[in-house]
């Protein structure tokens, strides 16, 4: 899957603050993600989050 740092990242299931549109600030073995709610970082794995994507955001755009 082709996810850069800076991309955002809409998910299927929510942050627990409601929000699905998460920040990528790390990639690697793991994401480290921001949510753009309430700005908790977080640290997951790759598969994990790779399965939950639903839509990924560039420079504003749908990719």
């Amino acid at each position: 899957m082709d996810v850069q740092v800076g991309d955002v990242l809409e998910m299927k299931k929510p942050h627990p603050c409601g929000n699905h549109r998460f920040a990528v600030l790390r990639i690697g073995m793991d994401f480290r993600l921001k949510c753009e709610g309430c700005g908790r970082e977080m640290l997951l794995p790759r598969i994990k989050t790779e399965r939950h994507i639903k839509k990924i955001w560039r420079d504003g755009q749908l990719v």
